[in-house]
């Protein structure tokens, strides 16, 4: 996962996760991604202080100073982050619901998915593990099949 912070044409700041640059050009080009201020979808990344990690076992590396760059309003900013904090939060809280309240069938997800929609088995809440072609083949069975939401945070 990759952090940007991104501008619109009017000068709203604001971060987004994406799965890789290559993810983010893609939306970019395809004007995927919208200020959540204004709405606009001509979006550009602005400059950012990279985080440098040293060698293992070293303090991490201190980052470049940051570049200032106008933002509408701190009010706005802080609005985001709000909006962001409660938005994992709510994600987590969905997380944490589906793995209590679940069976965790590991690598065997796509065939007890598959036994289930089949009618072989009986219904029940169930995740697992399965790979990006196994979720396809599900998808294209007519098996309803979700991520797990999953946060950067939960990555490290």
């Amino acid at each position: 996962m990759i952090r940007y912070t991104l501008r619109c044409e009017r000068g709203h700041q604001f971060e987004s996760w994406f799965q890789s640059s290559s993810a983010y050009e893609s939306q970019e080009r395809r004007h995927l991604i919208d200020c959540p201020s204004c709405g606009s979808d001509k979006v550009e990344r602005a400059i950012m202080a990279p985080r440098v990690i040293g060698k293992k076992g070293r303090e991490p590396a201190q980052p470049a100073p940051a570049v200032p760059v106008e933002t509408a309003s701190n009010e706005s900013t802080s609005l985001m982050m709000a909006q962001e904090r409660e938005l994992r939060s709510k994600l987590k809280e969905l997380r944490d619901h589906i793995v209590k309240n679940a069976d965790n069938v590991g690598d065997r997800f796509p065939n007890e998915a598959r036994k289930m929609h089949y009618g072989d088995i009986e219904h029940r809440p169930i995740y697992g593990e399965a790979s990006p072609e196994e979720a396809r083949a599900l998808i294209d069975e007519g098996v309803e099949v979700s991520p797990l939401p999953t946060l950067p945070e939960d990555r490290n």
